[in-house]
């Protein structure tokens, strides 16, 4: 292999791969990156955990085709570290791989690519057009209510549902959930249904892809993996194999009281009082009484603060207790001006709604703590 590529070009393709490689690992090769230069003056590149994948490609000129593995963290490093300028890849002698741009030289031992892993391609499966923002938005307002224990499995993703006019994405760790839907328009009206649990690091890895650029989304599901094509990167993932809860149960229906909060308002609020909060608990207290609420906290280990927030409520005292991380992940991704939590009692789960959507619609359940 012997090929010179923009320095640009090449860093902000293995910028992407860092979410995808993990730091420890078992098997040396999956700390690689696989790089393939073709006659056709492009560099194919390719990394894995063996449960995400993420193929990319970037221009380059090709002097020599090939395929050899560099170690993902390194040569970003190296690349981040060089001016704007052409960096030559050349495959040197015994299994090493020479780096060179400018006045800077190097060289590292690579490992054989033949030991890279093969991934799954797509073309087995129904391929479909997601709208990119509106995925964009639903993948950020629920990939931070998936739980982090890996006892519960099946919890350690979100469930996305397909239908011919909506697409819905659901996480939830046990004690709050996220749900957001949005409209989509298929271009066959008698589409089935289909619902996938997406593993936890392939929606972060989507968010990453979603950032930025334009155009829908390509979307394939096989047996045994997801596809993902997003402005000419294709992300590989394999579904989890599980039985995602009943989450319309969890909705309620009976919540008769509803107050509307200013949502800036009430996220500094929540902020300067949970200072004082128990950093185990991270509990505060909702004091609703007619035209107000109290947001409290009190931590005998710390001490205690109030914030008063005057509001539109003229029914009956309550007092309702929350994680105050749990309200403010939600706050923090929301981007409507007002927020609507909509509840029953102090013991049965509350909602928060935007007061406006841009397109989707999203309710967050979360349950009261008892302390």
């Amino acid at each position: 292999m012997d090929l010179n590529v923009r320095r640009s070009d090449l860093l902000r393709e293995l910028h992407l791969f860092q979410g995808i490689v993990e730091r420890k690992n078992t098997i040396p090769i999956l700390a690689n990156v696989l790089f393939e230069a073709t006659d056709d003056d492009s560099l194919k590149l390719l990394a894995t955990d063996l449960e995400v994948g993420l193929r990319c490609c970037c221009p380059a000129k090709v002097s020599k085709t090939g395929s050899l593995t560099i170690p993902a963290k390194k040569i970003y490093e190296i690349v981040r570290a060089l001016p704007e300028t052409e960096i030559q890849i050349r495959q040197g002698p015994k299994g090493s791989v020479e780096i060179s741009a400018d006045e800077f030289k190097s060289r590292m031992q690579t490992l054989p690519f033949e030991d890279f892993p093969k991934l799954a391609k797509p073309g087995e499966g129904l391929r479909r057009l997601l709208p990119r923002e509106a995925l964009r938005e639903m993948v950020t307002k629920t990939q931070f209510a998936i739980t982090g224990e890996d006892t519960r499995f099946f919890l350690n993703g979100a469930l996305f549902v397909l239908t011919a006019e909506q697409m819905r994405l659901v996480a939830t760790d046990g004690h709050r959930l996220a749900l957001v839907s949005a409209l989509r328009k298929s271009e066959k009206k008698d589409e089935e249904e289909t619902s996938v649990i997406l593993p936890k690091k392939t929606l972060l890895e989507l968010a990453r892809l979603l950032a930025d650029g334009d155009g829908d989304v390509q979307y394939e599901s096989t047996e045994n993996n997801l596809f993902f094509e997003v402005n000419g990167r294709q992300l590989i993932s394999r579904m989890i194999d599980a039985k995602f809860p009943s989450y319309e149960r969890v909705i309620p229906e009976g919540n008769d009281k509803n107050i509307e909060f200013e949502r800036d308002r009430l996220m500094s609020a929540i902020k300067r009082v949970a200072v004082l909060s128990s950093e185990r608990s991270r509990a505060v207290k909702f004091l609703i009484d007619k035209e107000k609420v109290e947001v409290v906290s009190n931590s005998p280990e710390v001490g205690e603060a109030k914030e008063v927030l005057f509001v539109d409520y003229t029914g009956p005292k309550l007092e309702i207790c929350f994680n105050a991380q749990y309200v403010l992940d939600f706050l923090g991704v929301t981007e409507a001006g007002g927020i609507n939590l909509e509840f029953k009692d102090e013991k049965s789960q509350a909602v928060l709604r935007p007061g406006s959507t841009d397109g989707c619609d999203y309710t967050y359940v979360i349950m009261p703590m008892r302390v």
